[in-house]
């Protein structure tokens, strides 16, 4: 059925919005999920602060072309059904919401992205971006190495004062 040219501009203004917001856009292929897992990947998006649409590619890239930094972008790969997720709070997380669906979900197909300054991601870096720890388990593994030698320093001691102690 078709949209109403009233509908289609609402879904391109709220577009153009989402898109200006976003840090980072991840698109991929989505035919022969279920509904029941198409739920369960908005479910793990909202989580993530993460929104998932589903729209015609040709009003994404109308919406594209409203903003400054995707005037430009590279929008050949924007073909056939695809699903687009929009991350907001932190750099990758759209890209790290649909990697980790990807891998459980064979039938996603991750195809590319675009990060806030509308350079075109392709599938090998969706899927390296996807895969980087958050910043906060860096800052866990940072803590973790930093603390690695104060615990050494302890251990030693205190097995130390032992054997002093039995002496």
């Amino acid at each position: 059925m078709a949209i109403s040219k009233d509908k289609k501009n609402t879904l391109v203004a709220e577009l153009t919005a989402l898109l200006s917001d976003s840090k980072m856009v991840v698109y991929a292929k989505y035919q022969g999920l279920t509904v029941k897992e198409l739920q369960e990947l908005r479910k793990a998006a909202r989580e993530a602060g993460v929104k998932i649409k589903v729209v015609k590619n040709r009003l994404v890239k109308v919406a594209m072309k409203e903003i400054a930094a995707y005037k430009d972008t590279e929008t050949s790969g924007l073909t056939g059904q695809l699903l687009y997720a929009l991350g907001t709070d932190e750099d990758f997380d759209a890209a790290k919401v649909l990697t980790k669906f990807a891998k459980t979900h064979g039938k996603m197909e991750l195809v590319g992205g675009f990060n806030a300054e509308g350079a075109a991601l392709s599938t090998d870096e969706v899927k390296t971006l996807g895969s980087l720890p958050t910043k906060n388990e860096l800052i866990a593994q940072v803590v973790d190495t930093l603390l690695s030698g104060v615990n050494g320093i302890v251990s030693g001691l205190e097995k130390h004062a032992e054997e002093k102690a039995t002496a």
